[in-house]
């Protein structure tokens, strides 16, 4: 469950409110598609991409998908998020992310499908905090609040270090509470081409919660921009 809007947050160059409307896009290949420190694809390669078209105004409307595998087998083969928001500079070094986004999992037999409203501040491209709240937090019927701080150190043209740390805040009734964090360095080898290596990790509650999913474990990815 990863979103075009939220994918590369730590990279996020929020529009100024003169810019001209424009429409971006993203594709990768990844190892194992993992989301909030689980694994989607049980630890099985996803191919992703996504669309977004921006407004001169800040506004825009996103669309991104990837392969998903679950177990138990649920029907859902695949997943697509939906993403409307404004995004804009707050000030020189601030910007801000703002968007409703609708997980959707065609095909799935047990009621998969769920919204958030997401925001995320962005202080000088390099730091950013997240945060994400649901009245059926991953179609759970119960509420889940997702925070997120990450950051990331570009070494030189071509080299960066991004790290994140969260915390999903859950509803007692559903299940504990949960903590990951993840390391990783980007090699820009040759634009728009990106390879990315990152090391996941997640604490007891996300295994209790995700049998086989979450834990320790490790992804490259290959994507490109355009």
């Amino acid at each position: 469950m990863a979103s075009f809007a939220t994918v590369g947050v730590a990279a996020m160059a929020a529009l100024p409110s003169t810019a001209t409307a424009q429409l971006t896009g993203n594709a990768g290949l990844t190892s194992d598609y993992v989301w909030r420190g689980t694994s989607q694809t049980l630890e099985k390669p996803a191919i992703q991409g996504g669309l977004k078209y921006t407004h001169g105004s800040g506004l825009y409307a996103s669309v991104w998908g990837s392969n998903v595998t679950f177990k138990p087998d649920n029907g859902a083969t695949s997943e697509f998020d939906i993403a409307l928001g404004w995004s804009g500079k707050l000030a020189q070094d601030w910007a801000l992310d703002v968007y409703y986004l609708r997980y959707q999992y065609p095909g799935s037999d047990i009621g998969l499908n769920w919204n958030e409203v997401n925001a995320a501040v962005t202080w000088r491209d390099n730091y950013w905090l997240a945060v994400g709240h649901s009245t059926n937090a991953m179609a759970s019927k119960t509420r889940g609040t997702y925070t997120l701080i990450g950051a990331r150190y570009p070494i030189n043209d071509q080299w960066r270090m991004e790290g994140t740390l969260a915390r999903y805040f859950l509803d007692n009734a559903y299940a504990d509470s949960y903590t990951h964090g993840s390391v990783g360095v980007v090699w820009a080898f040759k634009a728009p081409f990106e390879a990315r290596l990152t090391l996941h990790g997640t604490d007891s509650a996300a295994k209790r919660l995700f049998p086989g999913m979450a834990g320790t474990r490790a992804e490259l990815a290959l994507q490109a921009s355009f």
